[in-house]
């Protein structure tokens, strides 16, 4: 590599010594992954605030998420986080909307289903 490089190559030594370093077979031990360290929870997230949030959209699917911050007291993507991936709402027609259906909506579903089903025997026998 010298021969075609020139100077500008690097030595064969310090390649063996940075192939030790990122082994792991050298005391300085390079970590290429981030280490768990200290710092501010996400406050935001907790429980209490969870809450307040679902219930401001149960109250009024209209509700915007600026507005919801305002009355929570928490950032617009802590808002988002909540309502998106926690809660699991999607917004359709400026309303959020919940993704899946509840058992409760399920329950609902399968009633008015049989009625409707008993409906149309009525009809289809008179």
């Amino acid at each position: 590599m010298k021969t075609v490089y020139g100077e500008l190559c690097i030595s064969d030594c310090a390649v063996r010594k940075w192939m030790r370093i990122f082994k792991g077979e050298d005391r300085r031990e390079t970590i290429l992954r981030d280490r768990k360290r200290s710092g501010r929870p996400f406050s935001a997230s907790d429980p209490a605030h969870r809450e307040r949030v679902a219930c401001m959209i149960r109250a009024n699917r209209r509700v915007k998420q600026k507005e919801t911050t305002n009355a929570v007291g928490i950032s617009k993507e802590r808002v988002h986080h909540i309502v998106t991936t926690v809660l699991g709402y999607q917004k359709v027609s400026a309303r959020w909307v919940p993704r899946q259906l509840t058992v409760e909506m399920k329950a609902q579903r399968k009633d008015m289903c049989t009625q409707l089903l008993e409906l149309s025997t009525v009809f289809i026998l008179a």
